[in-house]
């Protein structure tokens, strides 16, 4: 489905391409998370996933890898902390700074679940060939940027 919008033709040529980037994202996304257990909120399985390959992070740094505010990070890492699966530590020379990290049990979980999310979002992005998924990439990356330079 495409926009109703009736106005300039670089308008609607624009409006037309969000929707189709947005609603394939959200689709792959349901589909691919589908897999996830049911006391594991996307956010959570993101902020997992980032402690799991990136290690322990500054509150901070992780909202803004995640591109969450900090305060939903907070209520995040709270969940989180309370299901067992991170904990945060405050960097004893500035107390301002709350490092996360993986719990023994945070570790285990995700290291249960990624290679079954990575394998259903292989299969997903298996519709399109190494070269049309390196310009998607390329493309998207030009996109998040908006009008900085690459």
């Amino acid at each position: 489905m495409g926009t109703h919008h009736q106005g300039p033709i670089d308008e609607i040529n624009a409006l037309n391409s969000f929707i189709k980037l947005q609603r394939a994202a959200d689709s792959i996304l349901v589909r691919t998370h589908a897999g996830l257990p049911g006391n594991l909120t996307e956010t959570q399985f993101a902020v997992l996933e980032a402690l799991h390959h990136l290690g322990p992070l500054c509150q901070g740094e992780l909202a803004e890898k995640l591109l969450k505010s900090g305060g939903n990070l907070t209520l995040v890492v709270s969940n989180l902390e309370r299901a067992g699966w991170v904990r945060r530590e405050r960097d004893p020379s500035d107390h301002r700074f709350v490092t996360v990290r993986l719990t023994d049990q945070g570790q285990a979980l995700i290291s249960e679940i990624f290679p079954r999310i990575a394998a259903a979002i292989t299969r997903e992005m298996s519709a399109l060939s190494s070269t049309e998924l390196i310009d998607l990439g390329r493309l998207c990356k030009k996109l998040g940027l908006g009008t900085a330079k690459i």
